[in-house]
């Protein structure tokens, strides 16, 4: 998703508001992740703009909340159906959206990037007011590059939230070395509000889930492009065995292929020739219909 916007982040003093209580969030991105961020902070009573290139777009985002809320109300309020009605209408009151990214910014505390996996479109996004902090929900890029547009760097980190996000617990909080403690501090709150768990970490790549699970994705990946174990029989032996919720080839389709095959040059990460295959000929898994499985 690219936007017609090119304006820096730049040019605002480091003796920004400091402890900023978080309470008007813009979100950058109406696609699952951006609108399940946007639920989330809707749910525990902020203000949320989300924001996309057009309205379209932004009616999928909302109607993607709606369902996702209804699926939480059968749970949460089984017994008491009216209060599950009032709580979804509150929750989407609390959401509002917008195509104009530099007036959407204005009166945020926190502006939340989660576009598509493209480092300049990242930096190039747009300039926010004295006050703001902004986070990344990058999975693969690094916070240091995305921050280098600015000046600001002491407002800026990653806040990266997993997928699908309402039911996720987990947070990763990212510093840069020129992140302030504040703007930590201010991510580590904001994220148990929103009643999730937050973990710290350096901006080293992966973080510490991906660092972590990609490697397992790709040998995974390598053990059957050798042929020696089928790919069913891969997923299940780490079901059953390491008590893994999904095998890691079903896990790679439901992530997106082309998101496992964004990782650098490194031999902890290195693809191979089946998975570029799969994403040349647009078997990106779950979202496509076809990866290592079908669907």
């Amino acid at each position: 998703m690219a936007f017609a916007t090119s304006q820096v982040v730049r040019g605002f003093s480091s003796s920004a508001v400091r402890n900023v209580v978080i309470k008007n969030v813009t979100i950058i991105g109406g696609g699952q992740m951006g609108a399940g961020i946007a639920q989330v902070a809707a749910s525990t009573g902020h203000s949320v703009t989300l924001v996309d290139t057009s309205d379209d777009i932004l009616k999928k985002s909302i109607k993607t909340i709606e369902g996702s809320l209804k699926r939480v109300v059968k749970k949460k309020f089984a017994d008491k159906p009216e209060a599950g009605e009032e709580f979804i209408k509150k929750v989407v009151q609390n959401v509002s959206t917008s195509t104009d990214v530099e007036s959407a910014v204005q009166s945020s505390d926190l502006v939340v990037e989660a576009i598509v996996e493209n480092l300049k479109i990242k930096q190039d996004l747009f300039t926010l007011p004295q006050h703001t902090i902004f986070a990344s929900n990058t999975s693969s890029l690094s916070i240091s590059d995305i921050a280098s547009s600015t000046s600001r760097q002491d407002r800026f980190g990653g806040l990266h939230f997993f997928n699908p996000v309402p039911m996720m617990k987990l947070v990763e909080v990212i510093g840069t070395p020129a992140t302030s403690q504040e703007t930590l501090d201010s991510l580590l709150n904001f994220s148990k509000v929103l009643r999730k768990t937050p973990v710290s970490c350096k901006d080293t790549f992966g973080f510490v889930v991906n660092r972590l699970l990609v490697p397992c994705i790709m040998e995974a990946i390598r053990l059957y492009e050798r042929g020696d174990a089928s790919k069913e029989d891969i997923d299940i032996a780490m079901k059953l065995g390491a008590g893994h919720p999904m095998g890691p080839l079903e896990l790679a389709d439901y992530i997106g292929l082309d998101i496992i095959n964004s990782d650098p040059n490194n031999p902890l990460f290195n693809s191979s020739d089946l998975l570029n295959k799969l994403v040349a000929e647009g078997k990106l898994g779950r979202k496509t219909g076809e990866g290592f499985f079908k669907y």
